[in-house]
């Protein structure tokens, strides 16, 4: 029995239904293993705190009791590093595994979630632009804003969620794999769709936090 077998016929997984008649997916895509675990989870900072720790550890152990009590005292310390980096990969794995992002010619949609997942509907004509930042890998995270009516709770997003925008979350696509490609797909879906109830007269773009010229596709600069 596979996951497709819960799913109703003619139902992609990461949707709440099959697609209507004359919508088409234009990008299907899930945050990269890598992407999660370093820039969602920290696992470089976390690493580097116990390593800090340990190094510290080690050397007054050193002064007093010479390096096998430096590594006696050090070496439960690192211990616990590799296991707190062993379940940040695992969640990190989850995220990985139970995102699904959908890009069609009428709507975003995010599903996520690990325990209770969810399935947001984002109608390409109340996107009021995304932005994007690009990464030196080639992945990017791609945040959405919505208009101030349209609210979703932090939480329910997070980690999907444009960080420190806590009083009106954006939701993010994260660390997707070639964003510069994605990115590409999503400025003329929101610039068809840019004549509904979005802003009147207001051509939609994908652009950076600088811009503020209509039209173009800017990064944040890779990082």
């Amino acid at each position: 029995m596979s996951e497709s077998d819960f799913l109703p016929e003619g139902t992609l997984r990461g949707l709440p239904g099959p697609l209507p008649p004359g919508e088409r997916i234009l990008w299907r895509g899930a945050p990269t293993l890598s992407g999660v675990l370093l820039r969602v989870f920290h696992a470089r900072l976390v690493m580097l705190w116990f390593a800090g720790t340990a190094a510290v550890l080690a050397v007054g152990a050193a002064a007093g009791g010479g390096p096998v009590r430096a590594l006696a005292v050090a070496g439960p310390t690192l211990l616990i590093g590799l296991g707190a980096l062993g379940l940040l990969t695992l969640l990190a794995w989850l995220v990985h595994r139970t995102t699904v992002y959908t890009l069609t010619d009428h709507r975003m949609v995010l599903h996520v979630g690990i325990a209770l997942p969810i399935t947001l509907n984002l109608p390409l004509t109340r996107i009021e632009a995304a932005d994007l930042r690009l990464f030196s890998d080639g992945s990017g995270d791609i945040p959405l804003r919505l208009p101030p009516s349209e609210r979703v709770a932090y939480l329910h997003l997070w980690p999907h969620a444009r960080p420190w925008r806590v009083s009106r979350p954006e939701p993010m696509l994260r660390s997707v794999p070639e964003a510069q490609e994605v990115a590409a797909l999503l400025a003329p879906a929101l610039a068809a769709r840019a004549d509904g109830p979005t802003r009147i007269g207001e051509p939609v773009a994908v652009r950076d936090r600088a811009s503020t010229a209509p039209g173009r596709l800017t990064t944040a600069g890779a990082r």
